[in-house]
């Protein structure tokens, strides 16, 4: 489960055994957790699951998220050339 990113507390980093899921990224922060599908194309992040987080915790995720797009693609596309 590396870490490719760690901002205000909020942990991205990927699991080896989604492998037939797109590419997607999880978000942990103490008891928060969620998990969003990184869609390319559309420039979209789409919430897969939330787990204790508020309204406030989703906007800031994706804030995350939208901000570091093109990092998180590449992060995901080296950690599933690694993982083969």
């Amino acid at each position: 489960m590396p870490t490719v990113l760690l901002i205000d507390g909020w942990r991205f980093f990927f699991y080896a055994n989604e492998n037939t899921e797109p590419p997607h990224i999880h978000v942990r922060k103490a008891e928060k957790e969620c998990k969003y599908w990184l869609d390319e194309k559309m420039f979209d992040a789409k919430e897969v699951f939330s787990y204790n987080m508020s309204s406030a915790d989703k906007r800031t995720v994706r804030k995350i998220i939208f901000e570091n797009f093109e990092y998180l693609k590449k992060e995901w596309k080296e950690f599933k050339r690694k993982s083969k």
